[in-house]
C-alpha cells in the first residue's frame, strides 16, 4: 500500500453502512465488593491473606460458576505465558531468573473449587446454589501470592514491592459470560469492572505504602505496621511498599496528591510536574472521582503502569522522559481508571488516548519541551517504519487496530498500532473537526462512560451526539483501510 500522505495529514475515508454508529453510554458490568486483609512477609517475599467477595449478579442469566483472574501464576516457572517480553527479560530480571505463584488454599462459602484456565490462572468457584438475576453470594478465598525478583507489574524490585494484580479478582463479564484472559506480556491484559474496595495490610513497620486506596488508619504493633486502607468504585486495587520511601504531597481541590521515590534531586519539582498534569485533565475532560492520587517511583522494565489512584514510574527515568511518563500514565486516570474499555480487544482506545492526551498537556506547557507536531510526526514516522519494515519481511503488513492482544507478532508492532497509529488518528480527527467539537466529545465521552466498560461504538456514540458524523473515519482507520 503506497503511503500518500505527510504534514498535509490527507486520509482516505473508507465509509461501511455504519457499522460503527452505537450508543454513547457505557456497558454497566456489575459492582462488587472486596474486602483484602494480607501480610507481607519480605524474608519469604510472600503476601497471605484473605479476600472476602460480595458478588450480586447483575446479568439476566442464572449463574452456578464464579471465576476469578489469578495473574500470579503468569510467573510461575511452567507458565505458557510469560509476563515479561523478550525485549525486557533482562531489564526486569535483574538478578536472574525468578519466579512466583498464587496459591488458593481455602473458598468459603461454596460447594467447591478448582485451578483451570488457559494457563492455570483461573479460579472456578462452584456455588452451593445457582445464582439468580440480583442474587448474592459471599466468598472468603484464602490466598498465598509469592513473588519474583522482578521489575514488573508484581515482583521484588531492589528497593521496592510492586503488588499489582496480586490477588483473585473476579474476570469481567462481557455477553457471552465471564471473561478468561491470559497474561500476555504484549499491552496490559486485564479486564475488571469497578467495585468498592478495602484493605488492612501489615508490613514490617519501616515500610511506607502507596496505594489505590485512601489511609484511613495506621497501627504500629512492635516491629510491624498496619495499614488500613479503602477505594470505592475501583477498577482494581494495587499496593508499592518500600522501607526506602520519602513522600512529597499537595492538595488540588479535594484531591490529595502524592509523590513516592526514593531517588529523586528535585521532588518538588517532580509533585509540581504530577499536579500540572492532573489539573491539565481535569480541566479538558472532566472531575476526577477519586480523593487520592499518587505516583509511586518503583523498580519497572517499562516506563510506566496505571493503576486506578496510583501510577508506577520507573526509577532510571531521565528527567524529561519522567515527565512524559508521568503526562502519560496521570492520563489513565480519565481513560482506564475511570473509564474502562476492553484492553485486551481495543487496547488502542485506552493507550492511544493517553498518549494523545499526553500530547495535548505538552501543547500546553511548553517549558517541558515537547512540541505537538513534532510529536505527532515522530509517531507518523514510526508506523510509516513499521509498516515498511513488515511489508518487506512478511509480504504484507496488517495494520488492523482492533485485534486481540496475542495476535501481536512482537511489542514493536503493538506499540505501532496502539500508541503511534492512534496518535496520528486523533491528531487527524482534531484537526478535521476542529479543538472545539473534539474536547467535546472526549467530555461527554467521559461523563457518560465514567466507571464502566466502554466500546469503540460508545466513543464514535458520543462524537456523533456532538454533531460529528465520524463512523467512516473511525472505520478507516481501525480497519486498516486508511492510507497514511
Amino acid at each position: 500500500m503506497k503511503k500518500i500522505w505527510g504534514w498535509t495529514f490527507i486520509f482516505i475515508f473508507i465509509f461501511s453502512s455504519l457499522c460503527f454508529c452505537g450508543g454513547c453510554k457505557k456497558t454497566e458490568n456489575g459492582h462488587s465488593r472486596y474486602e483484602i486483609i494480607a501480610e507481607y512477609v519480605p524474608e519469604n517475599k510472600t503476601l497471605t491473606g484473605v479476600v472476602k467477595v460480595l458478588f450480586e449478579n447483575v446479568t439476566d442469566n442464572e449463574l452456578s460458576v464464579l471465576k476469578f483472574q489469578l495473574y500470579p501464576n503468569a510467573y510461575r516457572k511452567d507458565a505458557l505465558y510469560r509476563p515479561v517480553s523478550t525485549t525486557c527479560t533482562t531489564t526486569a530480571y535483574y538478578a536472574g531468573e525468578s519466579y512466583g505463584e498464587m496459591v488458593i488454599s481455602s473458598v468459603n462459602g461454596a460447594k467447591n473449587w478448582e485451578i483451570m484456565g488457559e494457563d492455570m490462572n483461573i479460579l472456578y468457584v462452584f456455588l452451593e446454589k445457582s445464582l439468580f438475576p440480583h442474587d448474592k453470594v459471599v466468598l472468603d478465598i484464602g490466598f498465598m501470592t509469592k513473588l519474583a525478583n522482578v521489575n514488573h507489574r508484581t515482583g521484588v524490585t531492589k528497593h521496592t514491592v510492586n503488588l499489582g494484580n496480586f490477588y483473585p479478582i473476579l474476570c469481567g463479564i462481557k455477553h457471552d459470560g465471564f471473561a478468561e484472559t491470559a497474561y500476555y506480556s504484549n499491552g496490559d491484559p486485564f479486564y475488571s469492572s469497578c467495585s468498592d474496595y478495602r484493605m488492612t495490610l501489615t508490613v514490617p513497620k519501616e515500610y511506607e505504602v502507596a496505594s489505590t486506596g485512601k489511609t484511613t488508619e495506621e497501627r504500629v504493633l512492635e516491629s510491624k505496621k498496619v495499614y488500613t486502607m479503602y477505594a470505592m468504585n475501583v477498577r482494581d486495587f494495587a499496593v508499592v511498599l518500600s522501607g526506602n520511601y520519602r513522600i512529597s504531597s499537595t492538595k488540588s481541590g479535594e484531591t490529595t496528591i502524592s509523590y513516592y521515590y526514593y531517588v529523586d534531586e528535585t521532588p518538588i519539582e517532580t509533585l509540581a510536574t504530577i499536579k500540572e498534569a492532573f489539573e491539565y485533565y481535569e480541566g479538558v475532560f472532566g472531575k476526577y472521582p477519586y480523593e487520592t492520587y499518587a505516583v509511586a517511583q518503583t523498580g519497572f522494565c517499562m516506563g510506566g503502569m496505571e493503576y486506578p489512584c496510583l501510577v508506577m514510574i520507573a526509577d532510571d527515568l531521565k528527567k524529561q522522559e519522567q515527565a512524559r511518563v508521568i503526562a502519560h500514565e496521570t492520563a489513565h486516570q480519565w481513560w482506564y481508571s475511570a473509564v474502562g474499555s476492553d484492553q485486551i480487544e481495543n487496547a488502542w482506545q485506552d493507550e492511544g488516548m493517553a498518549e494523545y492526551a499526553t500530547i495535548m498537556f505538552f501543547e500546553n506547557y511548553e517549558k517541558y519541551g515537547y512540541v505537538r507536531e513534532d510529536m505527532v510526526t515522530a509517531a507518523l514516522k514510526e508506523y510509516r517504519s513499521y509498516y515498511d519494515i513488515y511489508g518487506s519481511v512478511l509480504g504484507r503488513t496488517d495494520t488492523c487496530m482492533t485485534r486481540h492482544l496475542k495476535d501481536y507478532i512482537s511489542d514493536y508492532e503493538y506499540r505501532c498500532l496502539s500508541y503511534d497509529k492512534s496518535v496520528v488518528m486523533f491528531d487527524t480527527l482534531r484537526k478535521s473537526v476542529g479543538d472545539k467539537k473534539f474536547l467535546a466529545g472526549l467530555k461527554k465521552y467521559y461523563a457518560q462512560n465514567k466507571y464502566g466498560i466502554a466500546t469503540p461504538e460508545n466513543l464514535i456514540g458520543c462524537f456523533e451526539k456532538v454533531g460529528l458524523d465520524v463512523g467512516g473515519f473511525f472505520e478507516s482507520f481501525l480497519k486498516g483501510k486508511a492510507i497514511l
